[in-house]
């Protein structure tokens, strides 16, 4: 693969107690081939040794170095990538998730996708899930109208569909690439989102920015689906249900905000049919006991979404100062970036 341009780019992983995984996830790392890595550990207030396995295999004698931040407390993804980005030295950083292993040319891929055009902010890999490396985990996202959003080509067969450069909503942040140039123009991550949908917040607020994301087939990652929480986990459950209420009234028009109430009953009617199906997020759930329990779980979200409510509309009058496109412009990308709802029903985060 050959590169013009800046070769440098700074790796970014958050941890929390997956020092197994996070082993495995540097040692892919350290496999990258036609790119100059600064790989940036920090750790969340680990318990399992997972720093003193960052010091021990991959303090020196390495092809890339290492450094390592340590947190005494789980700051959250958001807080811990946003202390990454500060020290990163790069014009290009790079997330990846501390439960994702990159092939080799990953890292080079993301480059070569985001030095094609300088309106360029953000650069999509292909996630495949691990434990089944023909199936795809996301490329990319995809949004519904009440701020609910899920990655593009979720649970479909890898047959070539998504084999092409093209641009995208935003990436996700499992594993993606953001010009630093950008993050210091719009901010980094928002901090009370704490973790999930936090990336779809500022891939969209890069988006009005008038940055552009492109997502790249070459560049591709394979991830334990869930490591983290856990997929049946009723606290991620909360977090997602309650950024997807955040984002909405961070960033969407006032239109969608207006119709926000119909737009979300309508997909909870269309889950609660996904559920009897034994489809969607709530039918991953084996009894009607456990099934109920995640139910209460996305209202307990919606309640706490509403004391931080002042907060986001606040933080929504200040990005006026960084919004380079309207409110037509703004429902135009939202449609063409649209998940149905039947999909959105029917599909497990």
């Amino acid at each position: 693969m050959q590169l013009a341009g800046n070769q440098d780019i700074s790796v970014i992983i958050v941890n929390w107690n997956r020092r197994q995984l996070l082993a495995r996830c540097l040692a892919s790392l350290m496999r990258q081939r036609e790119a100059n890595l600064e790989i940036i550990v920090v750790d969340n207030g680990s318990s399992d040794g997972s720093l003193e396995m960052v010091e021990s295999e991959f303090g020196r004698g390495q092809p890339f170095p290492v450094r390592l931040i340590a947190n005494s407390y789980n700051r959250g993804f958001c807080a811990a990538n946003n202390q990454g980005i500060a020290l990163a030295r790069h014009p290009w950083v790079a997330l990846i998730n501390n439960d994702a292993e990159a092939d080799p040319d990953w890292a080079a891929s993301l480059l070569e996708a985001a030095q094609s055009r300088p309106d360029v902010g953000m650069v999509a890999s292909k996630i495949l899930v691990y434990d089944e490396p023909g199936r795809i985990d996301k490329v990319g996202h995809l949004v519904y109208f009440d701020g609910q959003n899920r990655g593009r080509g979720s649970g479909e067969f890898d047959h070539g569909q998504y084999d092409q450069l093209e641009e995208v909503a935003w990436p996700d942040g499992c594993a993606a690439a953001y010009r630093k140039a950008m993050l210091e123009e719009i901010g980094g991550f928002d901090e009370d989102f704490f973790a999930y949908a936090d990336d779809a917040e500022l891939g969209l607020r890069a988006r009005l920015a008038g940055w552009r994301a492109l997502y790249t087939p070459r560049a591709v990652v394979r991830h334990h689906r869930g490591a983290t929480l856990g997929l049946r986990s009723f606290q991620r459950l909360v977090l997602i249900e309650r950024n997807r209420v955040l984002l909405a009234a961070k960033l969407f028009p006032w239109i969608l905000l207006f119709f926000n109430p119909l737009f979300y009953a309508a997909r909870l009617l269309a889950g609660a049919w996904a559920a009897i199906l034994g489809k969607g997020e709530i039918g991953r759930y084996p009894s009607w006991k456990d099934k109920l329990a995640a139910a209460a779980a996305l209202l307990q979200g919606d309640l706490k979404a509403l004391p931080l409510l002042p907060r986001m509309l606040a933080k929504r009058r200040q990005l006026r100062s960084i919004r380079r496109i309207g409110t037509w412009q703004t429902l135009q990308l939202l449609w063409r970036y649209r998940i149905s709802l039947r999909k959105l029903s029917q599909q497990a985060i």
